[in-house]
């Protein structure tokens, strides 16, 4: 105890001559080890829930409010870890899939075959709070996204689109009680770096995908003195808020959608029916939207495919091109079947955490300016320019949310390692864009952009030109002296006997 208190005085005198990130950086330790949360041990053992044998599984517990760390209230964190087959890791990397709201314990899996990443580092799955199997969130299963057709701009519809937001926006804050206000950015970062602790670690790197480029931008900021090597991959404009990146989504989606999906489908029209250019397609998706708007399609378990189903089908593809032959098999089947409908036919864990996760960290951390007329018009324009998902608006919730008084750091880069963001140029959830905007305002940071390539997560996915280059960086310690291009994969054929559809990150929004 006395060694304790001498290590506490003698940090808190230390700090009083730091720089101010330095100072406040040295109190949250002082701070650290006279908490409880700071000694306690992870129990690794197996993923029972999981189904991978290699991955071990564990939990820790943090404080469910760090701005009132010792009121006696906690949260559970989950996570996973793949360890080296053989010998000492030499450090940790942390990963996420994105969202945000991604649970992530399954993530370490994809990266048993990178024999240099898992042959020297220990890698860390982790469900963020709110979702997976740590603490969750709820908003009861609602999701408005479904409750109309954003294309119909009636007056009527239009009244029901956002009376369906801020119904979002009730569920995900009543049913998730005082829980809901801290899930956030902020509070998350301060559980990463308690389990950098758990972990015995000084540094940790980090492999992030698309909503998660915005979580390693944020505990760099945080926490600048514990960054080793950072792989921000997929990038969102982490550098502006939530409302900016998915207003992004219209133009993302739209361009991958027809510079790559539709002339792929044209190409297999033996195989869709479905037009023999890309312009056919298009208009093929067109009518059979307009067809499945009319008289949905009965499903057998009593659902139906309509319109939005429809869209949602093709936008969820957009993500991996390893989806466009599943996507597309599924459009030629609506297309055929609406053709011929007749008219008229057609601790807890919750379901839905991930997608109240997203709500609580996107309306939570960042401003939302708008409300309905805003939000109606926005529509219309964005729609129009991307009728493929730009009538869509995601974060609509967001604009009746109670935000609580949240001021998030800036990421800037200043005083942090360099960074590397990996970037397709079609990538539809993550434009380049504004990966690009991120990057020339993160200092010192490093870009592989990745040419003629539209896949959302590229690192650990099949590029060998991506993997050889972040796996240099993360374990060589080699960081490219300027931005890199590398070339893309080539889109499926799936024509081949060979062919197989390999895992990608299509799954959340970010």
């Amino acid at each position: 105890m006395r060694r304790l208190l001498l290590a506490v005085s003698s940090a808190l005198l230390a700090a009083a001559a730091l720089p101010a990130v330095a100072q406040a950086q040295a109190e949250g330790e002082a701070q650290a080890q006279a908490s409880p949360h700071f000694t306690q041990t992870i129990a690794w053992g197996p993923c029972t829930d999981l189904g991978v044998p290699a991955l071990e599984c564990g939990t820790f517990t943090a404080p469910q409010d760090w701005r009132a760390p010792r009121n006696g209230k906690t949260i559970t964190i989950a996570v996973s870890r793949l360890k080296p087959k053989s010998g000492q890791a030499k450090g940790s990397v942390l990963t996420n899939p994105g969202g945000p709201g991604g649970p992530g314990r399954l993530l370490p899996a994809i990266y048993q075959g990178r024999s240099k990443l898992v042959d020297n580092f220990e890698i860390i799955g982790i469900d963020p709070r709110g979702t997976g199997a740590s603490t969750n969130v709820t908003c009861a299963n609602f999701d408005f996204l479904s409750l109309a057709d954003p294309r119909d701009r009636s007056r009527a519809n239009v009244e029901l689109i956002y009376d369906g937001a801020e119904l979002q926006a009730a569920a995900c804050q009543q049913r998730s009680g005082e829980f809901d206000k801290v899930v956030n950015t902020e509070q998350t970062v301060k559980d990463l770096d308690l389990l950098r602790h758990l972990l015995g670690r000084e540094k940790i790197s980090w492999i992030g995908y698309s909503g998660g480029t915005w979580m390693g931008a944020y505990y760099a900021t945080y926490f600048p003195n514990r960054v080793d090597k950072f792989v921000l991959d997929s990038n969102a404009e982490f550098t502006t808020t939530f409302q900016d990146i998915f207003d992004e989504f219209g133009r993302g989606f739209e361009r991958r959608f027809r510079v790559d999906f539709l002339p792929w489908v044209a190409k297999y029209d033996s195989l869709y029916h479905l037009g023999t250019t890309g312009e056919q397609v298009r208009r093929k998706y067109e009518e059979t939207r307009a067809k499945l708007a009319e008289n949905p399609i009965q499903l057998p378990d009593g659902g139906v495919f309509d319109g939005v189903a429809l869209d949602l089908t093709l936008v969820r593809a957009q993500y991996s091109k390893q989806a466009f032959p599943s996507a597309a098999a599924t459009f030629s089947r609506a297309s055929q079947a609406s053709d011929q409908a007749a008219a008229g036919t057609a601790d807890v864990r919750y379901p839905d955490a991930p997608n109240a996760t997203l709500y609580s960290i996107a309306c939570n951390d960042t401003r939302f300016k708008g409300g309905r007329e805003y939000l109606a018009r926005e529509a219309e324009r964005l729609g129009k320019q991307y009728p493929l998902i730009g009538y869509y608006q995601i974060l609509a919730p967001c604009a009746f949310w109670d935000r609580p008084p949240l001021h998030l750091k800036t990421p800037t880069g200043k005083g942090v390692p360099p960074v590397l963001m990996v970037q397709s140029v079609r990538d539809p959830a993550t434009p380049l864009e504004g990966a690009q905007r991120a990057h020339e305002k993160f200092a010192d940071s490093r870009m592989i952009t990745v040419a003629d390539e539209g896949d959302h997560g590229i690192y650990g996915f099949g590029n060998p030109c991506v993997d050889d280059l972040v796996e240099s960086f993360i374990v060589d310690g080699k960081v490219p002296p300027k931005d890199v291009t590398c070339p893309g994969m080539p889109l499926p054929d799936p024509t081949s006997t060979t062919f197989n559809a390999q895992p990608s990150l299509a799954s959340g929004w970010l």
